[in-house]
């Protein structure tokens, strides 16, 4: 008997926008910033929106869920993080360790 099989590709998402899986709130803002993979060249991006444990950002690039990548915002250092969803050119990320936000100026000081 001969069997066939499909290969289905899928990124499996939840809800972006769902409060009750997040940790702690995230603030909105627009920052250009860079993003890269480890081990790759960084990208344009501007980050959206972010919290001491993630952050939504609209990135020149494609990455895979589960890609671990640099975040670089102006004035700052580096920080890793790993990507959890991926939607279009928007990317959700968490970093690996909780980030400080002091001196960040968020879309609700303007």
């Amino acid at each position: 008997m001969e069997m066939s099989f499909s290969v289905i590709r899928a990124r499996i998402g939840e809800t972006l926008d769902s409060p009750d899986r997040r940790r702690r709130s995230r603030f909105p803002v627009e920052i250009d910033a860079r993003v890269r993979e480890l081990g790759a060249n960084g990208v344009e991006a501007r980050v959206l929106n972010i919290s001491e444990s993630g952050f939504m950002a609209e990135a020149d690039a494609t990455f895979e869920v589960g890609s671990r990548i640099w975040l670089m915002l102006p004035g700052r250092g580096r920080a890793n993080a790993v990507v959890k969803w991926t939607a279009g050119d928007k990317i959700g990320a968490e970093f690996a360790s909780p980030q400080s936000l002091e001196g960040l100026r968020t879309s609700q000081d303007f």
